[in-house]
């Protein structure tokens, strides 16, 4: 009698077997059908076929591997190899797997009840998770910060049970931004789909929202405002309610009012107080390496996150494996005299697979301006050439460095740290550990409280003056700060998004970018400069000297509608004409070959027709082929200024007329007041030539 082990060792050899088996009559019958195909002979096939597929010598042989198969299996020495029995058990490895690799593991290590989730684009929803699950210390819920990408969302259905299993109640905390047209960030697009799928239950789970978005835009904080809404659906309690921060207003004062009120309604919930003592707000220890503690070849130079991933180029290409694409024309489409330089940079995509559609928007990861760099070295004292690391505090965070470690501090201040971004009121908090003289100590101090009077000089000192970070070591010469705490506190350098201005269907090897150099003096007489405009400006390639820029493609909802024939309207003053320069585009290709094409009109606008109207000869050339209805409006060229919002008015019939036959209307340019006014002009068309009222 065999064991379970003996049956299931039994089972596979006997598989073998019937495989060899198997790959044996393969053989023959691939032999067969070599035969018959060189065999010319009509009546040696049909003879063929009367006998039969198979000879007497392959039955012979087949015989032959059943029975040595039969004789294994039954006859073998069992005491050559002693096979213990085995129980037949629930299969339970794969969940412990999934536990002991998920973010209710590392609670459970620690016994921790605060998890901090963050959706987070540019890093501010990533930095304000990792301050408040810092400050959770301070309430005896030290918190852990989670990426939704890196982790099992699914177990936020296990939540509740880690309460019952540690007798404390837990919180869950996301801090969500927006982008696009109200999209999730790369990070939360997965996350994003389990609640509109609804895929989670959550009955019971503790949890507050905080949302990070832009008034300025139609969809203000269209995530944050999903994922509260959503929570709640699925069953969630909300503790306290969604806060809004404000990107065109103050969001780290609308963050700091909603995470002190936030705590309170903590506190009441749980029955916990405040603790009195001082928290440390560091998270990674600093380590400088000598000769001897690290290997050249493993330093970081730059790279986003695979060491030497700029040399040796692996697609699929993505945030955090960029393409160096060459920059193949790089010019200033501005006529001399108009005071601004405008680029117009072709990145040479060849090769790379990677593919794009016109509306996506193309990642370039910039480099920090050099003379900031070295005046910053200069004013901290140190030497930039320095290798070091920094490794996270705690152990149990997904994130082990705050930017590529082993580098230099020069290669940090230059390619991993935003050293121009306005410093937030928690680092200006920071800034006055590090400050001798009294009275710039107070001043950093009253800034970084939340009183009305800190506020308004923040606002007044740090925002209307656009200070960042080396305006204030050179204004406040006492305050110097050790090199590791402004790494760690410093946002991580974050790539520019532009919209590409070119279709695959004519470009399929390029992506076109079209972009103003940013550079403006500020009240302290300064010149502020835009980092990637500024880096972009003078990679000019020449017969011997190529410049390559790290990119990636990130897909958008801005899209051509699906029927050519559907008319669409664009506005887009100055750059805002970039992507409809790929749309034109991809319906002149459309028009080329053959298929119908609806209307298809633009509303531009600039300064002076004879200086900054940008892409003439191709809108001009589009407009005389009878593709495109070119509506321009030059402001400056007359008396009375003259803006693309006078034209949607003048033509208020036309563009009813074709909303009516199901046009699409796009908006791209200054969301703060354009925007605004063109969506204002649109309710009065619609009002006025469409008889329709504001309900």
């Amino acid at each position: 009698m065999l064991t379970w082990g003996g049956c299931i060792s039994g089972i596979r050899m006997l598989g073998s077997w019937l495989v060899m088996l198997a790959l044996v009559t393969m053989t023959l019958a691939c032999g067969g059908c070599d035969e018959e195909k060189a065999t010319a002979d009509a009546q040696e096939s049909e003879k063929e076929s009367e006998e039969g597929y198979f000879s007497t010598l392959d039955y012979i042989l087949m015989a032959g591997v059943a029975a040595g198969g039969a004789y294994y299996l039954l006859f073998r020495d069992k005491e050559e190899e002693k096979i213990p029995a085995y129980e037949i058990k629930p299969m339970t490895i794969r969940q412990e797997s999934v536990v002991d690799k998920g973010f209710i593991a590392k609670l459970r290590k620690t016994e921790r009840r605060l998890v901090v989730f963050y959706g987070s684009q540019t890093g501010t929803a990533e930095e304000f998770a990792g301050r408040l699950a810092k400050e959770g210390a301070r309430y005896g819920m030290k918190g852990l910060v989670a990426d939704p990408e890196e982790e099992d969302m699914d177990q936020l259905q296990q939540l509740k049970e880690y309460e019952e299993e540690i007798g404390k109640p837990c919180l869950a905390v996301f801090m969500m931004a927006t982008y696009g047209e109200g999209d999730p960030t790369d990070n939360a697009m997965e996350f994003n789909e389990k609640l509109e799928n609804d895929e989670l239950t959550i009955d019971g789970l503790k949890y507050a929202v905080f949302g990070l978005g832009n008034k300025t835009y139609e969809h203000f904080n269209a995530m944050g405002k999903f994922v509260d809404k959503k929570l709640e659906d699925l069953g969630g309690k909300r503790i306290y309610t969604l806060g809004q921060g404000d990107d065109d207003a103050n969001l780290e004062d609308d963050f700091i009012t909603w995470k002190e009120a936030f705590w309170t309604a903590v506190c009441k919930e749980f029955d916990i107080e405040a603790s009195g003592d001082d928290f440390d707000t560091r998270h990674f220890e600093h380590k400088v390496l000598k000769e001897g503690e690290y290997k050249e070849e493993k330093v970081y130079t730059g790279e986003v996150a695979r060491l030497k991933s700029y040399i040796t180029q692996r697609p699929p290409f993505d945030v955090k494996n960029p393409y160096m694409s060459p920059i193949r024309i790089n010019n200033n489409i501005h006529k001399e005299g108009s005071g601004r330089h405008c680029m117009h940079i072709e990145l040479d995509i060849e090769g790379s697979r990677i593919r794009y559609d016109a509306g996506d928007h193309v990642a370039i990861y910039p480099t920090n301006n050099v003379q900031i760099v070295d005046r910053l070295i200069e004013l901290l004292g140190i030497n930039g050439d320095t290798i070091f690391t920094m490794n996270n505090l705690d152990e149990d965070s997904t994130k082990k460095h705050p930017f590529p470690c082993p580098t230099s501090y020069r290669t940090a201040l230059l390619h991993y740290v935003d050293v121009v971004a306005l410093p937030r009121t928690h680092v200006l908090k920071e800034l006055a550990k590090y400050t001798e003289d009294n009275k710039e100590r107070s001043q950093l101090e009253l800034m970084a409280g939340t009183s009305a009077e800190g506020k308004t000089m923040y606002q007044n000192w740090i925002v209307n003056d656009v200070r960042h970070l080396l305006h204030i070591l050179e204004d406040l010469p006492t305050c110097r700060p050790p090199v590791d705490h402004l790494l760690e506190l410093l946002p991580r350098l974050q790539p520019r998004f532009y919209s590409i201005a070119s279709s695959a269907k004519m470009h399929p090897t390029s992506v076109h970018v079209c972009g103003v150099v940013v550079e403006y003096k500020t009240p302290t007489g300064r010149i502020n400069k835009g980092v990637a405009t500024t880096w972009l400006k003078d990679k000019v390639p020449a017969e011997e000297k190529e410049f390559k820029v790290p990119i990636y493609v990130r897909r958008s909802q801005f899209r051509l509608p699906n029927r050519p024939q559907t008319p669409v309207i664009m506005i887009g003053p100055g750059t805002g004409l970039a992507p409809f320069r790929g749309f034109i585009q991809e319906r002149a290709w459309l028009k080329e070959q053959g298929k119908p094409v609806g209307p298809t009109v633009l509303y531009f606008g600039c300064r002076n027709k004879s200086l900054d109207y940008i892409y003439e000869e191709e809108l001009e050339a589009w407009k005389e082929s009878g593709l495109l209805d070119l509506q321009v409006a030059f402001s400056r060229d007359q008396a009375e200024k003259r803006y693309v919002t006078h034209l949607l008015r003048e033509t208020g019939e036309n563009v009813w007329q074709l909303l009516q036959q199901g046009g699409h209307l796009y908006v791209c340019g200054d969301a703060k007041m354009m925007a605004k006014d063109v969506r204002n002009i649109i309710l009065e068309i619609c009002k006025e030539h469409g008889d329709m009222s504001d309900s």
